[in-house]
């Protein structure tokens, strides 16, 4: 068989024909590296929570976009909830699909002179100087919940920690309610001692919320804190042989 993979572990019975939350298969795309992005088989379940290496930072951005519908492979599909990104119409249905999803991105900007219940009110409301009740209750919610301590609610943006600045994306990523996390190399500005506790706090989220979380990192102390990792061989876009004999695949 193909080196591929499906979600790890597989479902058996009724499960696994339901339908997956995200399908990708067969994907290329050139993207000005020596050679294109390549995956050839991913899916992701409700709940699952995966570490997927073997794209850089520029690869990494490339295949966030694929997955969003914001751009379209070479080769390949992309499905997300069952409907193929090639088949979004126009530019006001891609704008509704990116509801579903939530994103954690270092390309993703703060209000950095805005305190952090502030930018977290800003998925609700563009009344925050302050607040309205409701919304900051929401906001508070929000920051508790990734484990923002109470004494940087009120700080500016500008002046977090990186750890802080992390869970303060996570926060706002997961503010509307999304079906579908993304998370770009999180922990590349985190200082070594904030890894671990991250991933294991993202984990624990992730599985509250029975939320499909996939993130693309190369950070090996991240992976070991989440419950599955598949290493990609970006020369074929393929899970490498070594990770596929260690579950069981044959050849």
């Amino acid at each position: 068989m193909s080196a591929c993979f499906d979600s790890i572990p597989l479902p058996s019975g009724p499960a696994a024909v339901s339908e997956w939350v995200l399908e990708v298969e067969g994907v290329t795309k050139p993207y000005g590296a020596l050679r294109p992005l390549r995956l050839d088989r991913l899916r992701l379940a409700d709940g699952d929570v995966l570490a997927l290496s073997g794209f850089d930072q520029p690869a990494a951005e490339v295949l966030i976009n694929l997955l969003t519908g914001a751009a379209l492979p070479d080769s390949g599909s992309v499905k997300v909830f069952g409907q193929p990104t090639s088949a979004i119409a126009d530019s006001d249905a891609w704008l509704a699909s990116l509801d579903r999803f939530g994103m954690v991105s270092d390309r993703a900007a703060f209000l950095e002179p805005f305190t952090v219940v502030q930018n977290l009110a800003m998925p609700f409301t563009l009344d925050i100087e302050p607040p309205p009740g409701d919304v900051r209750d929401r906001a508070v919610a929000l920051a508790r919940e990734v484990q923002i301590p109470e004494s940087a609610w009120d700080r500016p943006v500008h002046g977090l920690a990186p750890a802080h600045r992390l869970r303060l994306r996570l926060a706002r990523a997961l503010a509307l309610g999304p079906s579908l996390l993304l998370l770009e190399h999180p922990s590349a500005t985190l200082e070594r001692d904030d890894v671990a506790p991250f991933g294991r706090d993202l984990r624990q989220i992730a599985q509250a919320r029975r939320l499909a979380t996939l993130v693309i990192t190369m950070d090996k102390a991240l992976a070991a804190t989440l419950p599955k990792t598949v290493s990609i061989d970006p020369s074929n876009g393929r899970a490498k042989e070594g990770l596929l004999a260690r579950l069981g695949f044959g050849s």
